[in-house]
């Protein structure tokens, strides 16, 4: 009986990593050099607005550093602005319209994916989405009066309007993503015993929790943000949000542009810092919902 030495496997001579690195990520500079100039439309009036921000008001109105940091004018603002009063305001709006839209536009999502066959469904879908194109300004003294009769010209007014006018881009996002999920799981609760109810809030409801994050962080950026809803809704001087607040505050200030431009950095600062740290779930949440 022989046996026959097993020969050494050769091995193929190994890439230098640095150029199979090369060859993968080949760099596109014609795309490179379009995003560096489209920043510059982002950057460029950012950097007017931080130094602008920290002048005293004679050196206002140029792209020059400050010879002295005016830190002082952020403290200004905070107190002329009553930023901490119009923050709170809006704090509690965008959170009870996050909580809302997550509540209500979900489900109303989950409803319409699941029964997509029936034509009542159907024109649901499609009606709830004509919304996305019609101009605000169309329906803006419409729903205005309307709010006004019914006496929700207030900060729960305010927060139905968000729920409501935001269906139509949460159903596009959300119905993509529960069409991915497999209706085995929901028909295994039911022969559990769960009813409709049950299966959405202890299935459905976890596992869209990527997509909830994307929900709840542009209801977010919308509520936080917007001016002119809260300006036609809200009556009540002592309920107005931030935006409101700027804007009384400017045109009550037109030459202190540095307290002017500190208050729009503290306006704009929590919603940013909430952004950048969250961003990756909006462009990652409109992606599954779009695709799937």
């Amino acid at each position: 009986m022989t046996t026959t030495a097993r020969q050494p496997r050769e091995q193929a001579p190994s890439r230098p990593r640095a150029a199979k690195f090369r060859r993968d990520h080949t760099v596109n500079w014609w795309l490179t050099a379009a995003v560096a100039v489209l920043s510059l439309t982002i950057l460029v009036p950012l950097y007017f607005t931080v130094v602008t921000a920290l002048k005293t008001p004679a050196e206002a109105g140029t792209f020059s550093l400050p010879t002295s940091w005016e830190w002082g004018n952020f403290a200004d603002a905070w107190a002329k602005v009553d930023y901490a009063h119009a923050a709170l305001n809006s704090a509690i709006i965008t959170v009870a319209a996050i909580v809302l839209t997550l509540l209500t536009n979900t489900f109303v999502a989950y409803a319409v994916a699941r029964n997509m066959d029936k034509k009542f469904f159907r024109f649901l879908y499609f009606f709830f989405l004509a919304m996305m194109f019609v101009p605000f300004t169309v329906i803006m003294l419409p729903i205005a009066k309307q709010m006004g009769f019914l006496g929700l010209d207030n900060q729960v007014g305010l927060v139905l309007l968000y729920m409501i006018l935001g269906l139509g881009t949460n159903l596009f996002i959300a119905i993509g993503f529960i069409k991915s999920i497999p209706p085995s799981l929901e028909e295994a609760a039911r022969i559990d015993g769960a009813g409709t109810w049950r299966v959405f809030w202890k299935v459905i409801f976890p596992l869209m929790a990527p997509i909830n994050a994307t929900i709840a962080i542009l209801t977010a950026l919308w509520a936080w943000n917007d001016f002119l809803l809260p300006l036609i809704i809200l009556t009540d001087q002592s309920s107005q949000t931030i935006p409101l607040a700027q804007y009384v505050f400017q045109s009550q200030f037109t030459s202190n542009y540095p307290m002017a431009f500190a208050s729009y950095l503290m306006a704009m600062a929590p919603i940013l810092i909430v952004y950048v740290f969250a961003q990756k779930w909006v462009v990652g949440g409109v992606m599954r919902g779009a695709v799937k």
